[in-house]
């Protein structure tokens, strides 16, 4: 079980696709008029007028199923995945349309649902492809679902962006990994693919924290990759020991020292050229958003992270 996340301006075109299919069939809704599909656009639009300011109102996540588990996903089984998924997600008191398409080996629904709630709130959004991750590992673990095989076995050309560079980003870490013995090494060999790794250190402490990947203009955690690729689990393979060559990745200056309580240096060529440059992933929304209740809290928004960059 997978879900793929997009958000939207206009319900139009995706009530239209979902409704489009031949033997597409509506297994739950609320709030919304079902008859026609300009009249469930209707519904939809209406309810906008809540929260005029969000320019992103259409929430759509298809929820995609092994073909091993399509004997056992009869409508109403799909139904409750989908809405124990919704309530994992924070997607609640608020309209949507719950809709099933056969059109594929892979069993799959599509859950189209208006951002801005009932009380004209909006639904947030805020990390919701690492929510996506947690609440469809919960419902895989809970009624034993199969999963997915082995990322690099994917067809990476089929995809579409982030979900394409994700999948090249895995499948680069895990070749460089094989001929890296230190963070210099893996630094050097995904520089040649495209590929910036970004480290995020806390500003108290001084210490690394995370780890994050970046290729085409996206940004990856380093665990949303696989938690293989987590800072903590390859810091346990990796060594911060300098290569004897030191051509791509160091630069003439003498190394930058950091504090005492790290055990490693850091040279000049690694940091951004504005210097100790920022990374921390926003932590605010955009929009007006409320975080669900289920999402721990995070820390304080004012502590910012400093980033090292290979």
């Amino acid at each position: 079980m997978i879900g793929k996340i997009k958000k939207g301006k206009s319900f139009g075109g995706c009530v239209r696709y979902v409704m489009g299919k031949d033997d597409a069939k509506i297994l739950e809704s609320d709030g919304v008029l079902l008859g026609t599909n300009r009249e469930m656009i209707e519904s939809f639009n209406c309810q906008c007028l809540l929260n005029p300011k969000i320019k992103q109102p259409l929430g759509h996540i298809a929820l995609s199923f092994k073909p091993e588990d399509a004997p056992r996903l009869t409508d109403e089984f799909m139904a409750k995945i989908a809405l124990e998924y919704m309530e994992l997600m924070g997607i609640k008191n608020t309209q949507f349309i719950l809709v099933r398409h056969h059109n594929t080996d892979n069993p799959h629904c599509h859950l189209v649902y208006n951002r801005i709630n009932y009380d004209g709130k909006v639904i947030s959004s805020q990390n919701d492809f690492k929510r996506n991750e947690i609440a469809t590992k919960r419902l895989k673990d809970k009624y034993g679902l199969t999963y997915a095989e082995d990322k690099s076995k994917t067809n990476v050309k089929k995809l579409h962006d982030p979900e394409r560079v994700k999948y090249g980003i895995h499948n680069a870490v895990k070749a460089a990994l094989k001929r890296s013995r230190t963070w210099w090494d893996l630094g050097n060999q995904l520089q040649k693919q495209g590929i910036g790794m970004t480290f995020k250190i806390n500003r108290r402490t001084g210490k690394n924290e995370g780890l994050s990947f970046t290729k085409d203009g996206y940004t990856f955690k380093a665990s949303d990759i696989s938690r293989q690729f987590s800072y903590s689990k390859l810091n346990e393979q990796l060594s911060w020991d300098k290569p004897k060559m030191q051509t791509e990745i160091e630069p003439k200056q003498q190394p930058i020292r950091q504090e005492e309580e790290r055990n490693y240096s850091v040279t000049d060529n690694l940091i951004e050229s504005n210097g100790m440059g920022l990374f921390t992933p926003s932590d605010t929304p955009q929009e007006d958003e409320q975080a669900p209740s289920w999402q721990k809290k995070k820390k304080d928004k004012k502590k910012k992270n400093r980033g090292i960059r290979f």
